[in-house]
């Protein structure tokens, strides 16, 4: 699995897993749960802050968050007029901090932390669940949330190159079938290291 790890001796990659894991969650929990726009503006700056301390390099950062903003561009006017300008910009401001707080600790954490930190946390729980799955389940998640960013930036790209304009539907298409194609590479390369189906 190619990661996006950014080797770096900041503090933020020098932090423990769980800690970040931790934050990371709470930090999209308080986002997300905020009716107040400051509170969102905040905590964008935050990020900015984080991710000059990170030192990780801004091209990589940037490729990884970018995409995200194709989805707003539909999602934005449709929430706007459906729910009022207000709530759409504090939806765009909630995901684009959660994308980008998910890419930071994906550029400062490596797989294998990550694998760790999860079958630490899940050992009390040895007895019921087998850790080294649940694991790896969820390092493939945080992966795939860049993955899926750049499928969906390729579809719009590939729409733009053909000079089409079409519906939702036919951006979405194209984007569940590529995924389901990532996903299943990404299965029988999983099958092919040993993992049973």
């Amino acid at each position: 699995m190619i990661g996006l790890y950014s080797p770096g001796t900041s503090l933020i990659h020098r932090a423990p897993t769980l800690l970040k894991l931790f934050l990371l969650s709470l930090c999209v929990v308080l986002i997300g749960s905020s009716p107040n726009p400051w509170i969102v503006s905040g905590a964008a700056a935050g990020v900015v802050l984080l991710f000059l301390a990170a030192r990780v390099p801004v091209r990589a950062a940037a490729a990884q968050i970018a995409p995200i903003l194709l989805i707003l561009l539909v999602t934005v006017p449709i929430q706007g007029l459906l729910s009022g300008w207000t709530v759409a910009a504090l939806m765009a401001g909630r995901l684009l901090v959660a994308v980008a707080l998910a890419t930071l600790f994906t550029m400062t954490t490596t797989v294998t932390a990550v694998l760790e930190a999860f079958q630490k946390l899940l050992r009390p729980f040895r007895r019921f669940i087998d850790t080294d799955r649940v694991g790896l389940l969820v390092a493939l998640t945080i992966r795939c949330i860049p993955l899926v960013s750049d499928i969906v930036r390729e579809v719009f790209e590939a729409r733009t190159a053909r000079g089409t304009r079409g519906s939702l539907l036919s951006i979405a298409v194209p984007v569940v079938v590529r995924s389901l194609y990532a996903a299943d590479a990404l299965g029988e390369a999983l099958v092919a290291r040993g993992l049973d189906d």
